[in-house]
């Protein structure tokens, strides 16, 4: 790094960081590389077309990708309207709402799968309710697969997208009003396209979360093949029974999580930017 010569400014001198700084630096840099790096040291790359071609792995993949792509629909479904809320009503106990819309950030998510359970399991305290009227028990299926999901996931979106309506032009939408746009036009035609850029991104970040869950999802849904196993689930299963195949599927959520952060490299991984406040909480 170099920086301008105070009595020179036409001049740059280098300014490297001190041991002080760099050698715990390096450390953590190291700490949170080494174990990727094992991960593709140890990978088993010439068998991993075959490992990743097993009809339980591409089942595990297909319901994952499956479930969290409705997860995420679900969580833009309810979560756009709530991030409005959070932006723009200003009443008592809205700082409490935001608080319950945060807590799945920071619960441990077999908690929170278990919170789920109470809840809407057969003899949960909303569950008992909905098996008397239709018979249909969520745990232990692919729906609650899905419901396990967008309860971890939607607040990554809702915070990323509340930010963004908080910071958006409100003269445009106040034009719109006066030139006689109902509240849902208004809505629709101005604050969404202004921020569709963040709900992009937090949709991506959404999906993602929801595609690597696996405590909410094992305690809530459980671990039954083509039914409720997700790609977490298997890479768990086969680390007791075939370590090569954990290995082979755990690179597929790797690459997963490459593609998310090259998608989102120029919204908060750009030199430079700073991230609005909702953007990192919900990073």
């Amino acid at each position: 790094m170099v920086s301008p010569s105070p009595d020179r400014p036409g001049r740059e001198v280098s300014t490297g960081p001190p041991a002080l700084i760099a050698i715990p630096a390096a450390v953590g840099f190291a700490f949170l590389f080494l174990p990727i790096l094992a991960l593709l040291t140890r990978a088993p790359w010439r068998g991993l077309a075959g490992l990743l071609a097993d009809s339980a792995a591409l089942t595990a993949l297909r319901l994952s990708l499956e479930c969290a792509t409705a997860a995420t629909a679900l969580s833009v479904l309810f979560g756009v309207p709530l991030a409005w809320v959070l932006a723009r009503v200003r009443l008592p106990g809205i700082g409490l709402l935001r608080a319950v819309v945060t807590l799945p950030l920071v619960l441990p998510p077999v908690v929170g799968g278990l919170a789920l359970l109470l809840a809407l399991g057969r003899n949960g305290v909303f569950g008992r309710w909905l098996y008397s009227a239709t018979g249909y028990s969520l745990p232990f299926t692919t729906g609650g697969v899905i419901v396990a999901e967008t309860f971890v996931a939607m607040p990554f979106l809702v915070l990323t997208v509340e930010a963004a309506i908080r910071s958006a032009d409100r003269e445009l939408e106040e034009a719109a009003a006066t030139l006689g746009a109902s509240g849902a036009v208004v809505f629709r035609r101005v604050t969404l396209p202004l921020v569709s850029p963040s709900l992009l991104a937090g949709s991506v970040l959404c999906w993602a979360r929801a595609l690597g869950e696996f405590g909410a999802t094992i305690t809530f849904a459980g671990n039954f093949p083509a039914t409720t196993q997700t790609m977490p689930l298997a890479v768990y299963n086969a680390l007791e029974v075939d370590p090569a195949q954990a290995v082979a599927l755990s690179l597929v959520l790797l690459v997963v999580a490459v593609a998310v952060l090259a998608a989102l490299r120029d919204r908060w991984l750009r030199p430079g930017r700073t991230a609005t406040a909702g953007e990192r909480v919900a990073l």
